[in-house]
């Protein structure tokens, strides 16, 4: 699928409005929200129409008689698109280099909180720009997050809850996102951290989205062995 630079840019954003607002946009709506004109926004989404990525219908009003609106929706083609694009611009290296690097923070730290390791990872995480980067560093911060509500709480274990809710599989790995507005509710939870955790929590689920399998599947695999590492 070719596309320029702007108009990926602009279907990118697209979709991050769709999933913000569940329904098709009209798209004097759209324009509003990514700084555009009426017409530019109209022209480019009947350009990624003519392209299969995203569909139009019109809606009657809902009461009395009046002019149809035209709305506009991604299609599945999009979503294939984004996350193939998503696969193209990460950089495995990178990715690999970073992922080594907590699971050696998390052996030589075996024993404590990892308070030190999360803080340091919090503070990353707004910074990251690789979606992959981004959902590993949210990855570990919620689990050991978790990890040191267990510590205080004393509870049974952390590895046997976190499969429950269907880690570390790709349902899962959505579940987290839900998960730290949870922890929001939590009594004993650190406020600052689950805050931070809740702000940053929809771009994961946006980056999570655009991830081809392959690459879901190599984060349920760092999932597993980060569980498994802060379980022992």
């Amino acid at each position: 699928m070719k596309l320029t630079g702007r108009q990926r840019e602009f279907l990118g954003k697209f979709l991050d409005l769709y999933q913000e607002a569940r329904q098709p946009l009209h798209y004097s709506v759209v324009a509003e929200r990514l700084g555009v004109s009426p017409m530019t926004a109209y022209d480019m989404l009947r350009l990624l129409e003519e392209r299969g990525l995203v569909n139009s219908e019109y809606i009657l009003p809902e009461t009395g008689p009046g002019r149809s609106n035209i709305v506009f929706s991604p299609t599945g083609k999009a979503t294939t698109v984004i996350a193939q694009w998503a696969g193209e611009d990460w950089d495995r290296e990178g990715w690999e280099a970073v992922k080594e690097r907590i699971l050696q923070a998390l052996r030589e730290g075996r024993g404590t909180d990892y308070r030190s390791l999360l803080d340091q990872i919090l503070l990353r995480i707004p910074e990251r720009k690789s979606p992959m980067l981004y959902a590993t560093e949210m990855i570990t911060a919620v689990l050991l997050n978790l990890h040191q509500l267990r510590e205080e709480a004393r509870t049974s274990s952390l590895l046997e809850s976190l499969r429950a809710l269907g880690l570390p599989g790709e349902l899962g790995l959505n579940a987290l996102a839900g998960l730290t507005l949870g922890l929001t509710f939590v009594e004993r939870a650190n406020r600052r951290i689950t805050s931070l955790l809740l702000s940053y929590s929809r771009k994961y689920q946006v980056h999570l989205a655009r991830l081809s399998t392959e690459n879901k599947e190599r984060l349920s695999d760092f999932t597993q062995e980060v569980m498994r590492l802060i379980e022992t």
